[in-house]
């Protein structure tokens, strides 16, 4: 696979250090389980050239807020250090959601408005918080936190690129 084939990914995570003495990897997962992990199979990994190497799953699991992640070919701690820092992608046609369900990389870039019309801004960033995760919406310099919650997101279309939100009273300070 080569770097033009990036456009089909998504970042799913990225390894922090080896794991004891078997290959075992210590990872951060933007995903919200191991079972996104578990349904993509593989994994793929930019090498030096940013070439793309698929690495089969053999497993992964919660280890306290980090992952633990096997991969199909790493058996020792030397190969295993060779992926220190590295990102982790997994293709996006292979993720599965529910109906009213958004990945991030989906969601970056929406211009956000109020139910009554009026523009607030361009969804810029997305922070996980473990309860909900908080929009940061930014307008001339102005950033608006927006939690990423039911009461308030009413509307998203991804497709005109463009969320409808009633926030919450006291949330936002439009003058």
């Amino acid at each position: 696979m080569n770097s033009a084939d990036f456009r089909d990914l998504i970042l799913i995570g990225h390894v922090i250090r080896p794991q004891g003495l078997t290959g075992l990897l210590r990872i951060v997962s933007y995903a919200q389980s191991e079972e996104t992990f578990l349904q993509a199979g593989s994994v793929f990994i930019p090498d030096a050239r940013n070439e793309l190497e698929e690495r089969g799953i053999i497993s992964v699991k919660p280890h306290g807020r980090v992952y633990l992640l096997q991969l199909a070919g790493l058996n020792s701690a030397e190969q295993a250090e060779n992926l220190r820092g590295a990102e982790l992608f997994i293709p996006k046609n292979g993720l599965t959601r529910d109906e009213y369900e958004y990945f991030h990389y989906e969601l970056l870039g929406l211009n956000v408005y109020l139910v009554n019309g009026h523009y607030l801004g361009v969804l810029k960033k997305i922070f996980p918080t473990g309860s909900n995760d908080v929009y940061v919406v930014e307008n001339q310099g102005k950033e608006f936190l927006i939690p990423a919650i039911h009461q308030v997101v009413k509307e998203i279309h991804v497709a005109e690129k463009k969320m409808i939100i009633s926030p919450l009273k006291g949330l936002l300070d439009l003058e």
